[in-house]
């Protein structure tokens, strides 16, 4: 019988939607944590096949603690309603107005507040969705209609302006990716399309106060998976070609692009190809397709960016590299090994200088938010001295070369994503507490660690009511200001 590691153990899905009231508190939580914790992450609705499923394929669902005066009031998980969810629960899918859903599959990547909304992200194309307080679907989200053609997992708030930036993917854009700038009344006001070299997966991207750094690295747009998974096998020789020659040259036609692929879970269309041109690209906020600044890189790929800045004419980057993802093991990302690097950009030598920041297999970096695209002193990841993507490990990493401060949790406990909430809006950068997840596979539960961000010593612990899954991205959601 064929396994799967991104179904089984702290991986493994729950089946239920809960909510429970008044939850225990271990410790004392502060009092200026008032709003909501939220974590999205794939949580499969109904059995899959073990030799298909991509972890990146399984259905969003998003879990939720809200903490006030110093009481956790709830625990919430629901899925991201979609045609899955339509079908196993009976709950209509949000009108997806004419753009595609993958395999039915609910946005389960990010879940972020901006402009008072809740938004469940994902990438390649797919529907975003608003959720209600509770994390009940209300539908899609298209910020107001100006974003039609599916969104990305990973934007920017840029911390002077409140305005949301994002580079977003999707094959049927041929070989474009899109960068654009939702302004503070939510809707879309600027649009660039940016030429690659194919049809490249470009999970996240990184922000400075004048330029937008585009990652254009060597896992692209698979047309052998999707052909197989898509049509009937007598058809795949002519579908392979046709997909050929569209995908990385033109955009491919819009009601073409909602048809294909049409993919079995797990059968993600994407794969590492040695062949392509590893480059990363330099473009001004306010410049268009021919001011990017491209430079080559050695080949690796790169999911989060823990931040960037300009320094004396060049961009800095601390971020997590991968060796290679999705090569010879297509059930998630871990294929080759990754670490935190500092890489410094020259657009004038068109130079990248690559610096290894710690050895450690670290991964999912974050910064204090309110330093996006300036100089950073902190910034924290979560990884597994065995080499895996979770493991019990938490460290404080600084702006500068230096050793970082490390949190072990202990053998069977998995450290999830940590972010990181100010003490107060004008708090010192790196002043106040990292909030996330941990999960005992010795009892199989999981409480939601409130520690200080500094130290990495313990505030606070929330206990949940069931396990939570290891999944993608949380944040933290302050409750609004009347």
């Amino acid at each position: 019988m064929t396994t799967n590691r991104f179904l089984d153990g702290e991986y493994a899905p729950v089946r239920a939607e809960l909510t429970e009231h008044a939850l225990p508190v271990t410790g004392t939580l502060p009092d200026w944590l008032d709003g909501r914790y939220l974590r999205n992450g794939p949580n499969p609705i109904a059995d899959v096949d073990p030799d298909t499923y991509n972890w990146f394929t399984g259905d969003g669902m998003v879990h939720g603690v809200r903490l006030s005066g110093g009481d956790a009031l709830w625990y919430r998980n629901r899925w991201v309603d979609s045609p899955a969810t339509e079908r196993r629960l009976n709950r209509p899918a949000p009108d997806s107005a004419g753009r595609a859903f993958l395999h039915g599959l609910g946005a389960n990547t990010n879940v972020i507040g901006f402009q008072g909304h809740t938004l469940a992200l994902v990438e390649a194309g797919l529907p975003c969705a608003e959720l209600s307080e509770e994390l009940d679907t209300l539908g899609v989200w298209d910020f107001d209609g100006t974003v039609r053609s599916g969104y990305t997992a990973h934007p920017l708030e840029d911390p002077a302006t409140g305005e949301l930036h994002s580079v977003s993917y999707h094959f049927g854009l041929g070989n474009k990716v899109r960068y654009s700038v939702i302004g503070v009344d939510g809707r879309e006001r600027r649009r660039v399309d940016i030429t690659v070299g194919g049809s490249p997966m470009m999970h996240a991207f990184s922000l400075t106060e004048s330029t937008v750094v585009i990652y254009d690295l060597p896992v692209t747009f698979d047309v052998e998976t999707a052909a197989s998974s898509a049509v009937p096998r007598r058809l795949r020789p002519i579908a392979e070609l046709a997909m050929s020659a569209v995908v990385g040259r033109v955009p491919m036609p819009h009601l073409l692009s909602e048809r294909l692929p049409r993919n079995r879970a797990g059968s993600l269309p994407y794969s590492w190809d040695p062949d392509y041109r590893p480059r990363v690209g330099l473009m001004p906020r306010e410049g268009g397709d021919a001011d990017v600044v491209w430079i080559d890189v050695d080949p690796c790929f790169v999911y989060h960016p823990m931040n960037a800045h300009e320094e004396n004419g060049a961009v800095v980057i601390d971020l997590a590299v991968h060796d290679r993802t999705f090569d010879r093991d297509r059930t998630g990302p871990i294929d080759g090994g990754h670490r935190m690097e500092r890489w410094t950009l020259d657009p004038l030598r068109r130079t990248c200088r690559r610096e290894q920041l710690w050895d450690a297999a670290v991964e999912f970096p974050r910064v204090d938010d309110r330093f996006v695209g300036r100089a950073h002193d902190c910034g924290w990841v979560v990884g597994d001295e065995g080499g895996g993507l979770f493991g019990s490990l938490l460290a404080r990493m600084g702006g500068r070369l230096g050793e970082p401060v490390v949190r072990r949790f202990g053998d069977g406990v998995f450290a999830g994503e940590f972010t990181f909430v100010p003490r107060s809006s004008d708090a010192a950068q790196g002043d106040g507490a990292v909030i996330g997840l941990v999960t005992d596979m010795a009892n199989e539960s999981t409480r939601l660690a409130v520690l200080d961000a500094q130290t990495l010593e313990d505030i606070a612990y929330v206990d949940l009511p069931q396990r939570v899954p290891a999944g993608f991205h949380g944040n933290w959601l302050p409750t609004a200001s009347s």
